[in-house]
């Protein structure tokens, strides 16, 4: 793809927008304007969203009803892809509407009978609306996957095939995803033509310095560890968790110590998930609680640290985690905290993506790169027992050499007894 192959009204945007076309946008661009069938593969950030759209919105015909179909493995990313095709279709004077779960269905229906040219949605309520004939899916003549192998998980994989039934079987399929390689064998098998597969992940060089760190901090403590690192001056970050119940914990506790944080989790209405992901954009929280439904495409301009509170669950999580930051070109860190005996387990998460580790400390409220130096001064606690003279140094309980005579020989004589007792029990 060319700046020339564009509309004349998008050259000005592209311009303003863009400097260069990624390896993706590049290679998937004539294949998709022809028709063709294909899976897209490229690392996160490497703007996949406007790969697809802008050669399949070229096609759509203003007021032909409803030809375009995306399909999203989230409530986030579906609101998302409906503003960046907005913005696009506005100038070809195409219509764009959103159906995801959790919205209120009237209005979504009053939208429909608009009849919108592009349709952004998630699987269930697309299922729900073309069941019911709502949604006219005969009309539809390209549907794009957006994080193909996530829509093929075992939840989600019978609601996609009752979908993909509802349309023609001349109706040109996309699949798009960082990790779609993972899942290529069963994108083979729901896709009724052959397949074309481009997948740019060794060529790209889009894709910004990310460094990859993992903190050491006791398991109990980890809440300490992140009121630290959200304290830090000027510092925004997206902070994962495998599971609700922790990050509901985390939540409670963060906003007792007055950091501005939000959560944005499965379990909560749409209202709330886009309040606390709009607000998180405004740059008006210092950190956004999320479990892995904001890993997957969500683009926060500006974010430059994502911190693991737990070990991803497997590379494609961690990887997916990773691209919120990075993103086309922008440098960015990825922080995991672990428990003391845990780099073993995070090594071997991340093995197969050759990544490179690297230890990071929290030290006087920032996070620096070499060890913290010890303090020389280190304060002696006398134990209460007035009978010995131990004194506890550090980690190690010594004898003190100034005690009184009489107290060091009583201690002597008490390991000699305790010597002899186990040589008598021998």
């Amino acid at each position: 793809m060319s700046q020339s192959k564009l509309p004349e009204v998008w050259q000005k945007r592209w311009q303003q927008e863009f400097s260069e076309a990624t390896a993706i946008q590049k290679q998937v661009f004539e294949p998709l304007t022809a028709g063709d069938n294909l899976v897209g593969i490229s690392p996160t950030g490497t703007g996949k969203t406007i790969a697809y759209l802008l050669p399949l919105l070229t096609k759509v015909v203003a007021g032909q009803g409803t030809q375009l179909l995306i399909v999203t493995s989230s409530q986030e990313l579906a609101m998302q892809v409906t503003e960046v095709a907005r913005i696009w279709g506005r100038d070809l004077e195409l219509s764009v509407a959103s159906v995801i779960g959790g919205a209120n269905l009237k209005r979504q229906l009053e939208k429909l009978k608009n009849r919108p040219e592009i349709i952004v949605g998630t699987p269930g309520r697309l299922v729900e609306l073309m069941d019911s004939r709502k949604l006219k899916a005969h009309q539809i003549k390209s549907c794009v996957m957006d994080e193909a192998d996530q829509l093929l998980s075992q939840g989600a994989k019978p609601l996609l095939l009752r979908l993909l039934k509802h349309l023609n079987r001349d109706c040109q399929l996309s699949f798009f995803s960082a990790t779609a390689d993972q899942a290529l064998s069963e994108i083979r098998e729901i896709s009724p033509a052959a397949l074309k597969v481009i997948d740019v992940t060794e060529t790209d060089e889009s894709k910004g310095a990310i460094d990859h760190f993992y903190l050491i901090w006791p398991s109990r403590k980890k809440v300490d560890a992140l009121r630290r690192i959200l304290n830090q001056p000027d510092q925004r970050c997206l902070i994962f968790f495998n599971q609700l119940a922790d990050l509901g914990a985390a939540e409670e506790k963060l906003l007792f110590h007055g950091l501005p944080v939000a959560s944005l989790a499965s379990d909560q209405g749409k209202t709330l998930r886009k309040q606390a992901l709009t607000a998180f954009r405004d740059e008006k929280l210092a950190g956004l609680l999320s479990t892995d439904v904001a890993a997957r495409g969500l683009d926060i301009e500006g974010l430059d640290l994502v911190v693991n509170a737990d070990i991803p669950g497997n590379e494609a999580a961690y990887l997916h985690r990773s691209g919120r930051v990075g993103r086309m070109g922008r440098k960015g860190s990825v922080v995991t905290i672990i428990g003391e005996h845990q780099l073993k387990e995070l090594r071997k998460t991340v093995k197969a993506a050759d990544i490179q580790l690297n230890e990071i400390y929290l030290h006087g409220g920032r996070f620096q790169t070499t060890p913290p130096e010890k303090d020389v001064t280190q304060t002696t606690t006398v134990s209460k027992t007035k009978k010995t003279a131990k004194v506890t140094t550090g980690e190690s309980s010594v004898l003190h050499t100034d005690a009184p005579k009489k107290v060091v020989k009583r201690e002597k004589d008490r390991k000699r007894k305790q010597k002899n007792k186990g040589k008598r029990r021998s």
